[in-house]
């Protein structure tokens, strides 16, 4: 399988991209998807000046493999929140960001809830709100590989 590696270089320049996108909507609410939307969450949340930001965990992946089932769990409380932006890495086949919307959206009817990702597939069964770029091959992220 090819791989490319995404720098961290490349993730300052499209983070900012995706900020600037994010300003003019005006969320009151970041929810980063646990672990792949933890360090875009974070960026964005210092971009935008914001310190309501939340996370949540969906386990659907192990490295490159699809596993049987989605879990999702840590939903935090967005009892109090009226725009959410739900950020994540990239939105593959959209499945587990599908589902985590679904969830979101059952426990928090009340709440718009928006999608950021850098990058995403058009071929995915759910689109990105706010998005950079489009994934053509498997992407190594810095934050996987560079830790290791």
């Amino acid at each position: 399988m090819k791989k490319y590696y995404y720098s961290y270089e490349e993730f300052s320049q499209d983070a900012k991209e995706l900020s600037k996108q994010l300003k003019k909507y005006q969320p009151d609410t970041l929810l980063a998807v646990a672990r792949g939307g933890l360090t875009l969450g974070h960026f964005i949340a210092q971009a935008l000046n914001s310190r309501r930001l939340f996370s949540l965990n969906s386990i659907h992946y192990e490295k490159d493999k699809v596993l049987d089932n989605i879990e999702i769990f840590n939903i935090p409380n967005l009892g109090d929140a009226k725009k959410v932006v739900v950020i994540d890495d990239i939105v593959d086949s959209g499945v587990t960001l599908n589902e985590i919307l679904k969830k979101l959206e059952q426990l928090y009817p009340k709440c718009e809830f928006k999608l950021a990702t850098i990058f995403y597939k058009p071929t995915a069964i759910i689109k990105a709100d706010f998005k950079v770029k489009e994934a053509k091959e498997w992407i190594d992220f810095f934050w996987e590989i560079d830790p290791l």
